[in-house]
């Protein structure tokens, strides 16, 4: 009897163990899934019932319970009753989670957006796409290239393919619940939505590259040699972990924190800029930041990306979501339909240049496309890289922008190829190379 209670007594003090230690990630877990569902309902125009069995159907998110009220346009999540989060609708500016911070009924800005729809075809306007023949592409091994996507549903599971070849639609495809207009979460393909405003305001005069980042709490340390090129590249040797299975500092930032430029600005240097690559969204939001300091109002901020790069191209359905604190969250929070994702893409088979106005320029792409020192070939500035042929049957002049669970916007230069992925499973599951190999191999 006594070993029993000896062994029950230990048990007790491993699970107590396992929930203190645990206990904490509850909070990451509902922000995740309460998070998520308001946006998929209130930006995504998805069925909550719907988000619950199939997109927060994932290990750990899984074990949240997530509800919409529809009254009043809020989510709300929690772990076996423990850790309630809330996530709240702010219109022009999408949902955002609330904590300690809030205040219920308090005024903010959200930006003024100009909508107008020209009367060309897709993918510069909005009339239909032009259907045209082109005698190079073999269509027997175009259908077969864009129905490998969809080949095995539920392991694959591709949602939107989208195909513009110079500058033309030859191919989209929408599985049951989506459509051409159903906005979808990009995830880090935001992070190059970010980093063009930055070439936006390079080709304006009005910033370059090589400056210092404006960090005035940087100035007395070693940071204070960190350079807008070296956030651009992920290279400045910020201390920062990038890891979504733990508590780490990329869910701390996304589900904890109020203002998510403060989060990498605040990182100790860890190594010399150049020195190491590191994967950072908190560089992201932090490059955020900077970019609200260029203007002299927050309302400036707030109109800059639309006016500039988004409502200009007719990406009408865009929208990049804000934290709590009213920066755009940009490593994470950029939503659009398959057709608005294209044109960006488009604007950059481009070179920035669209319908006769040039954005940004020629070298931006340039810029953004040559290969970071430590990256292996695969990181530009905020694009990721074939240099190297990480999908060695692609032409290695291909740049993506690329999301969480597979979401891309593929440029193929060579090719004169834009194509659009958008789905809940990346690799091996989505096999890339396969597909865009085939995709390629159809154009002769």
């Amino acid at each position: 009897m006594k070993w029993f209670k000896r062994i029950l007594f230990l048990l007790l003090i491993v699970i107590v163990l396992v929930v203190i230690d645990n206990y904490p990630k509850l909070n990451i877990i509902s922000g995740y899934a309460s998070k998520y569902m308001a946006s998929s309902v209130l930006v995504g125009h998805q069925m909550p019932a719907y988000i619950n069995s199939t997109d927060l159907n994932i290990p750990l998110v899984k074990l949240a319970t997530t509800d919409f009220n529809d009254q009043e346009s809020f989510a709300h999540s929690n772990v076996y009753g423990l850790m309630e989060r809330k996530t709240i609708d702010r219109k022009g500016l999408g949902t955002v989670l609330t904590n300690d911070d809030y205040t219920e009924g308090e005024d903010y800005l959200q930006p003024k957006r100009v909508r107008r729809f020209d009367s060309v075809p897709y993918p510069i306007g909005h009339l239909p796409a032009k259907d045209t023949v082109f005698p190079e592409i073999n269509h027997d091994k175009l259908s077969q290239a864009v129905a490998l996507p969809f080949g095995n549903p539920e392991l694959q599971k591709t949602r939107t393919l989208l195909v513009l070849y110079k500058g033309h639609m030859i191919h989209e495809n929408y599985v049951e619940g989506f459509t051409k207009h159903t906005p979808v979460l990009g995830w880090s393909m935001t992070k190059s939505i970010l980093a063009t405003l930055y070439g936006i305001l390079e080709h304006q005069g009005k910033l370059k590259m090589e400056w210092p980042a404006p960090i005035a709490e940087w100035k007395e340390d070693e940071r204070k040699n960190i350079t807008l090129d070296h956030l651009l590249r992920m290279q400045s040797g910020l201390k920062w972990e990038e890891d979504y299975s733990k508590i780490s500092d990329v869910t701390k930032m996304l589900f904890l924190e109020s203002d998510m430029t403060a989060s990498s600005r605040n990182k100790e240097a860890g190594a010399a800029p150049t020195e190491v690559w590191n994967y950072s969204s908190g560089t992201t939001n932090l490059l955020s930041g900077i970019l609200r300091q260029q203007f002299r109002t927050h309302q400036e901020y707030l109109d800059f990306p639309y006016t500039a790069l988004i409502d200009k191209i007719g990406a009408h359905s865009m929208l990049i979501e804000a934290d709590l604190k009213g920066n755009y969250v940009g490593s994470s929070y950029g939503w659009g339909n398959t057709r608005d994702w294209g044109r960006l893409g488009q604007l950059y088979l481009n070179k920035g240049n669209w319908n006769g106005e040039q954005l940004f320029s020629a070298s931006w792409v340039n810029y953004i496309t040559e290969p970071t020192a430590h990256s292996e070939g695969t990181y530009g500035a905020h694009f990721w890289l074939n240099s190297k042929g990480i999908y060695p049957d692609v032409p290695k002049d291909l740049y993506s922008m690329n999301g969480y669970q597979g979401q891309y916007v593929f440029i193929i230069p060579s090719k004169n190829l834009v194509v659009v992925r958008t789905g809940l499973a990346e690799y091996p599951e989505f096999d890339i190379n396969g597909f865009l190999s085939a995709l390629t191999s159809a154009i002769e």
